[in-house]
């Protein structure tokens, strides 16, 4: 199955290679493409949120087609692709995938944007430290480390950077088969996983927090999926 493409889609933190530990074995028996979305680059100052531009570097690295997998907010953009071109995506792997567009009426995802909206409007006049600092206590209700490294201060203008999920351009789901990973940690996310599997998604809670991905189960599930629908 050397020849079967699969494009990894990375969230808000890691992305490449890196992003995906667990699944780097893959190439062996794979064609594997681990993808940088947009506004993210080891040198060069982040950019804001573009799903389009996202969409844009799926669609491309997909080529005559193949299967997706794709982690927090990168499974947007993931979704848009197999939205707008379904024929190119054979199949999608959505870790904790972050489509608030599609669930912001239910009442984990309400509670969330009633958070969390705030902090975004107020991200302009917020400097990275702050909002970093802020973010983690309203997402996550603790205090973060501090930034002591340079990539630590990349990292933390880029979140500052980045667009709420719910503003992306989804409204609908795609119709290809479609696993979902969650931690079973966070309701946001199990609410986003209970609405696609009411859709039709195979929806399975491994643990391992925001990254199921690097759990033994997740991991095998993953390369299950793939294969199976790659056969």
């Amino acid at each position: 199955m050397k020849s079967t493409r699969v494009v990894f889609v990375h969230g808000a933190g890691t992305f490449g290679a890196a992003a995906w530990p667990r699944q780097h074995g893959m190439a062996l028996d794979f064609d594997c493409l681990f993808l940088r979305r947009h506004g993210f680059d080891p040198v060069l100052e982040p950019l804001p949120t573009d799903f389009l531009a996202d969409q844009q570097i799926v669609r491309d690295a997909l080529g005559e087609g193949g299967h997706v997998v794709a982690a927090s907010q990168g499974a947007v953009s993931a979704m848009m692709v197999a939205l707008e071109r379904p024929e190119l995506v054979k199949s999608l792997v959505l870790a904790e995938p972050a489509c608030l567009s599609l669930t912001q009426e239910l009442p984990a995802t309400a509670a969330h944007r009633a958070r969390v909206e705030p902090l975004f409007a107020r991200a302009a006049d917020l400097t990275d430290a702050e909002f970093h600092r802020e973010f983690a206590r309203a997402v996550f209700a603790s205090e973060p480390r501090p930034l002591m490294s340079a990539e630590d201060r990349h990292r933390a203008r880029r979140l500052r950077m980045q667009a709420p999920p719910w503003e992306a351009p989804l409204e609908i789901v795609p119709g290809v088969p479609t696993l979902v990973l969650t931690g079973g940690w966070e309701p946001l996310y199990e609410e986003v996983a209970g609405y696609l599997a009411g859709t039709g998604a195979v929806h399975r809670v491994v643990g391992g927090g925001h990254r199921p991905q690097d759990t033994e189960e997740g991991n095998a599930l993953i390369r299950e999926f793939v294969r199976s629908h790659a056969a």
